[in-house]
């Protein structure tokens, strides 16, 4: 499972031009499922995004995780986090998982962070979407449930 997170001070996802999901200051998180993804990945990647240290303290440095800056998590499936551009121009997606098994683990992800007491907004799964952010610092961090935490 790989997630693209962005700390931002305001994020929202639209779906046929309605907001589906809005969040102020907090994570931006881009998640793609990889078609061997398990519940192991899902709770790697859940517990990454919800406990990362990347908002500033007190001293300025980059110290505290969104739960202790009141801080929430758009969470927007996104399958292209899997595309595979090393031969040619065009991407092959076919690491991705199908949509049924990705749904099924992209939700399991927002469970888990929520459980962490944090709200979580989403985008429609498989909808085409239109995200918007304020990304802040800027501040992105890639993930990935494969590669040691």
């Amino acid at each position: 499972m790989r997630a693209v997170v962005q700390r931002v001070s305001s994020a929202s996802v639209e779906v046929d031009g309605k907001v589906c999901g809005a969040i102020d200051r907090g994570f931006l998180a881009l998640v793609g499922v990889a078609r061997d993804d398990a519940e192991a990945d899902a709770q790697a990647i859940a517990s990454k995004i919800a406990g990362l240290r990347v908002f500033n303290d007190k001293a300025g440095a980059m110290n505290l995780a969104p739960k202790e800056v009141g801080g929430a998590v758009l969470a927007v499936s996104q399958f292209t986090l899997y595309g595979d551009a090393r031969k040619g121009r065009r991407p092959s997606f076919i690491d991705a998982a199908e949509g049924k098994a990705a749904k099924v683990l992209f939700e399991r992800v927002v469970e888990l962070i929520r459980r962490e007491g944090l709200v979580v907004e989403t985008g429609i799964f498989g909808a085409d979407m239109h995200v918007s952010l304020v990304n802040e610092g800027p501040v992105t961090i890639l993930l990935d449930s494969r590669k040691t935490f």
